[in-house]
């Protein structure tokens, strides 16, 4: 059986993965440093790439995955995790009644070959237009503060999202359609992975 390491201690990735039934180990990514470009969609895949590379001292065989997700606002600007409360607010407000982008990069890396894979997917999602009361109660349940773009789809911030064009996977931070894809173009039968037949 082939050895899976997520390159993540993202809950809601670490979360996704267990309900498919995928045996795997949680490897924190040591890569913490901003990836600058003027494409988003390739600020998301170089630092899922690092993050994927900066774990693979640890092993010695199998498939390491990784992934980074950014949120994109309407003018462009690429809204990372808030600094604190008052960042929150000010990204939230940025996407209050707007549609912004949700880029998750994904890398797969194959430990023996040194073989890498990269791609991305990108969902858009609309936001109902938010009142300053509804912004600062939900930033003060504190979801908002570990998250790209200040909101976690899977949770509170639901309430307030009219649309998605996408995968809905992709916003919670790990499109699975597009990682089996990937995990097809480096194992025969990757269904095996998560079904076991």
């Amino acid at each position: 059986m082939t050895k899976i390491y997520l390159a993540s201690t993202s809950s809601r990735r670490i979360s996704l993965l267990k309900n498919l039934g995928l045996k795997f180990e949680v490897l924190k990514p040591l890569w913490e440093t901003r990836v600058y470009s003027d494409k988003p969609e390739e600020i998301a895949v170089l630092t899922a790439l690092e993050k994927a590379r900066s774990v693979q001292g640890n092993v010695e065989e199998g498939i390491i995955i990784a992934a980074d997700t950014i949120v994109v606002s309407e003018d462009n600007e690429v809204l990372y995790k808030p600094k604190n409360e008052n960042e929150a607010y000010r990204q939230l407000k940025k996407l209050s009644g707007k549609v912004h982008l949700v880029i998750t990069g994904l890398a797969i890396k194959l430990v023996e070959t040194q073989e890498e894979i990269t791609d991305f997917e990108i969902s858009k999602v609309k936001f109902k237009e938010l009142t300053d009361d509804e912004i600062w109660c939900y930033i003060k349940t504190g979801e908002p503060l570990d998250k790209a773009g200040s909101y976690g789809i899977q949770g509170y911030a639901s309430i307030f999202i009219e649309k998605i064009e996408g995968d809905y996977y992709n916003v919670v931070g790990l499109p699975l359609h597009k990682l089996y894809v990937m995990l097809s173009k480096i194992i025969k039968r990757p269904l095996k992975l998560f079904l076991n037949c």
